[in-house]
């Protein structure tokens, strides 16, 4: 019976993954289905993985007694995937230690990390609380009206707390990366967390001096330092192939941002289901 519950979340995973296929639809649509598709599916895995552990590798369910097999099999499951916490924990402490080695100085009123490099590099590094880190290309190749959107992006990012939202997300990512569309849902995140971030941004800024400081960030060569692991920037890489999106996005009347309040997350309440047959255990 253990058994059928494994099998039967990784079928519901597969399907629901497969069913994405492209990145129509407004904001709202699009944060919704695509947060849904990417988060369901291991939620339910490691949901039923967690059920499988309380009842224990002894007992009846359904009348059918249960073995060592499922037990183990989920006992693997949540190990491969703490193991990966940690790992990308312990790379974004080397992102965080790497900015934090850079000098402290004060920029239009804002503190940020200085990189010694003649690369055009901007972004948020860190965790909850990240570090703003600019380079000394940016500075010296961008006029003071460009730095300034690229502030404001940034601050974008901080104030959604891109990078700590975008960790967990990672993580995710890292424990299903053979579950299918796993990497095209990751790039439309991205792309989401990006525009978002942009139309902050242009609240705040000409969105045309946004847009031209984004095409020299995206044609520059980057600095990558960890880019994906509690980093979060204007030109960041991995999505260049969206860079036509984001123009013509600045470049249109500004759109309210993504709406996730708690309707949106009623159907992740179905992932919980397999707790409740923690109770038909015996």
């Amino acid at each position: 019976m253990h058994l059928i519950m494994i099998l039967t979340a990784l079928a519901v995973s597969w399907i629901l993954r497969c069913s994405f296929n492209n990145s129509q639809g407004s904001w709202n649509v699009r944060w919704r289905r695509s947060l849904f598709l990417f988060l369901f599916p291991p939620l339910l895995i490691f949901m039923t993985a967690i059920a499988l552990i309380f009842m224990g590798p002894q007992g009846k369910m359904g009348g059918v007694y249960t073995g060592w097999f499922s037990y183990v099999l989920a006992l693997l499951f949540l190990s491969f995937f703490a193991v990966l916490c940690v790992k990308l924990a312990f790379q974004g402490w080397q992102s965080v230690k790497s900015a934090r080695d850079c000098p402290l100085v004060n920029l239009e009123g804002t503190q940020v990390r200085l990189l010694n490099t003649g690369a055009l590099f901007a972004g948020q590094i860190g965790f909850w609380q990240p570090e703003l880190v600019v380079s000394q290309g940016l500075l010296q190749t961008l006029s003071l009206d460009h730095v300034g959107s690229v502030l404001a992006h940034e601050q974008g990012h901080y104030n959604y707390r891109d990078t700590f939202w975008f960790f967990w997300l990672g993580w995710v990512r890292s424990c299903t990366a053979w579950l299918p569309n796993t990497e095209p849902l990751w790039q439309e995140l991205l792309v989401l967390r990006e525009l978002r971030a942009d139309n902050y941004a242009a609240s705040q800024v000409d969105p045309l001096l946004l847009a031209e400081s984004l095409l020299l960030l995206v044609s520059s060569a980057n600095v990558v330092l960890k880019p994906e692991i509690c980093c979060a920037g204007l030109g960041v890489p991995g999505v260049g192939d969206r860079l036509e999106q984001r123009i013509e996005a600045l470049l249109a009347p500004p759109q309210p941002d993504p709406d996730l309040n708690w309707q949106c997350w009623n159907a992740f309440l179905l992932a919980f289901l397999p707790l409740v047959t923690v109770i038909f255990h015996t």
